[in-house]
């Protein structure tokens, strides 16, 4: 019979206890911590000894452990465009664009002198009901989103545009003194083709 040297000896042990907790965290059926294989069931919320602290309710994805991120942000997803229109929002983004580009270079991005100039493209005031109901057109321009800056609200210069393509597809843009932008999307959940400003 071979005798193993001490040092041997002490290897022997700590591999036999390594697998033995090993061995008995799986007869326990519980998967623990964050390097669980794609084709494993969905963990547990509870936090393992990977993650101390880490919250039951955050879900998974989720980058910055807010809880309930995604329900919290729904209002801010756009809904889904078909193909169809998404390449007709496309062409009236594309309309747009050289026009928004024009007001910023001329430092014009008031919403007065926004509105003017894409009316000359030969959109249509959008115009709602009493009960907010689309009476008919397609454009809306407006100031920008407040945002809350050290202890009041300020409403920065600068225009806010939403042009109802389809039921389904939107242009939204803005043009203000830093920068301008144009992008198609389908319409949001509250607000319509206006994205959504940030601390609903």
């Amino acid at each position: 019979m071979r005798t193993l040297t001490p040092e041997a000896c002490g290897h022997f042990v700590a591999t036999a206890l390594f697998l033995g907790a090993v061995v008995s965290l799986t007869a326990c059926g519980e998967q623990r911590g964050t390097d669980v294989a794609a084709s494993s069931p969905a963990t547990s919320p509870s936090s393992g000894p990977s993650s101390p602290g880490a919250s039951p309710y955050v879900e998974p994805g989720t980058v910055d452990g807010a809880p309930h991120q995604g329900d919290n942000n729904a209002y801010r997803r756009s809904g889904e465009m078909s193909a169809a229109s998404a390449r007709d929002a496309r062409k009236e983004a594309d309309r747009i664009e050289p026009v928004l580009k024009r007001l910023w270079e001329q430092k014009k991005w008031d919403p007065k002198s926004v509105r003017a100039a894409l009316l000359e493209l030969g959109y249509e005031e959008e115009r709602t009901g009493p009960k907010g109901e689309r009476l008919g057109g397609t454009l809306t321009v407006r100031k920008m989103f407040p945002r809350y800056e050290v202890d009041h609200n300020v409403t920065p210069e600068g225009a806010l545009i939403g042009l109802r393509v389809h039921d389904d597809a939107c242009v939204t843009a803005f043009v203000q003194k830093t920068n301008f932008e144009v992008k198609t999307n389908g319409p949001f959940m509250e607000t319509g083709c206006f994205e959504p400003p940030y601390g609903h």
